[in-house]
């Protein structure tokens, strides 16, 4: 094993290949990548920062694709290929993003740059020639502290111009949700599309929930998003004009809250029971976009299931709370509560109060979920 170390109680060993070369590590369950990485491969071109995956410091490669290895662990990384800041010496794209660092003067202290040099050759591989708004969208999620980052958009431009996207990189680019067209009316709701990660903090996921409400109760409920959205935390529409809505849905990130205020389009298709809400907003410098179309079936005991497929994408600095398996828990509590506040106002029971969508009490009840699920 690398190092010849002694296998400890409580430690597994898994076999990663980092930059190029397969290596046998002994890592606790809790072992993050990058103190895997600077411990035992004293790989330390990749630095931590904040270890809660905001700062970007510590961003990797795992399979192509740029993560935050303070927020990864190293046993959910075993067979995967990492690439660190040190493994681009025979890059082309990187030698050039270093020798335009310099030209550019984008670095100062260089705490953030091996982070910032990675998220840099993505977005040129990714995206080609990008403009800088652009680029400053797909860097906000590496901070840097002295630069003010005009010579880092300068440099990540420089390399970029001309240039076009690589095809292998490019395909994780997601679509814009726009281009895909509204169903008619009268035809069913399409498939949704198998379940992958998107870039900048995307995912996808389906759920079913099941309501007491009949389906043509728990339709006319659905038909009205106004009282929808009340059964919704933090959630409010402000105006509805024919298929075109506006609204905003609020968060509460413990000390951080922040209002995404937007706007979509809805298709309403009463005859299979099936609807479909489009929408983007911005909060500051973050932006999200998503697409969720949902389907009422009858359910079991007189009562219905109500079918949700939910696609999203949150980039800026808030993206950093996008972690796609944590994201999907949450949603699926949030789609558990709003089954429960659907039912109520078939009922006819008072809408629960407006209220924030907090999710770091949601994150207590996940854990405390699973810890009674260990007893």
């Amino acid at each position: 094993m690398d190092g010849g170390a002694a296998r400890l109680p409580g430690t597994r060993a898994i076999v990663l290949s980092v930059n190029g070369a397969d290596h046998t590590l002994l890592v606790e369950p809790r072992t993050h990548l990058a103190d895997a990485l600077r411990e035992q491969l004293n790989l330390t071109g990749t630095h931590l920062g904040c270890e809660q995956g905001v700062c970007g410091a510590c961003t990797v490669l795992i399979d192509g694709v740029p993560q935050r290895s303070c927020i990864a662990y190293a046993v959910e990384c075993e067979g995967s290929r990492v690439t660190t800041v040190e493994g681009f010496d025979a890059d082309e794209t990187m030698a050039a993003l270093r020798e335009a660092f310099a030209a550019h003067h984008a670095l100062q202290c260089g705490f953030c740059t091996p982070g910032m040099l990675i998220t840099a050759r993505d977005i040129v591989l990714r995206l080609g020639a990008a403009e800088d708004a652009r680029i400053r969208e797909e860097l906000s999620g590496n901070l840097c502290r002295c630069t003010g980052y005009v010579g880092i958009v300068d440099a990540v431009a420089a390399v970029a111009a001309g240039r076009t996207p690589a095809p292998a990189v490019a395909a994780r680019e997601p679509a814009p949700l726009a281009a895909a067209p509204l169903p008619v009316a009268g035809a069913s709701a399409p498939a949704a599309a198998p379940s992958a990660p998107m870039t900048g903090g995307g995912a996808m996921l389906e759920e079913t929930v099941h309501l007491a409400a009949p389906p043509d109760a728990a339709w006319a409920a659905l038909s009205d998003l106004r009282r929808v959205a009340d059964c919704l935390p933090g959630a409010q529409i402000d105006t509805v004009d024919g298929e075109r809505v506006a609204g905003s849905v609020a968060l509460a990130l413990g000390p951080i809250k922040a209002r995404f205020a937007g706007e979509g389009t809805v298709h309403l298709d009463p005859a299979t029971r099936s609807g479909r809400l489009r929408g983007a907003g911005r909060e500051g410098a973050s932006r999200a976009e998503g697409e969720a179309s949902w389907t009422v079936a009858p359910g079991a005991a007189g009562g219905s299931d109500l079918t949700v497929r939910l696609s999203w994408r949150l980039t800026g600095p808030l993206a950093q709370f996008g972690r796609a398996a944590l994201v999907q828990d949450l949603v699926r509590r949030i789609a558990q509560d709003f089954a429960r506040n659907l039912d109520a106002l078939v009922a006819g029971e008072p809408a629960p109060a407006a209220r924030p969508l907090g999710l770091l009490a949601m994150l207590w009840a996940l854990l405390r979920g699973w810890l009674s699920g260990r007893r």
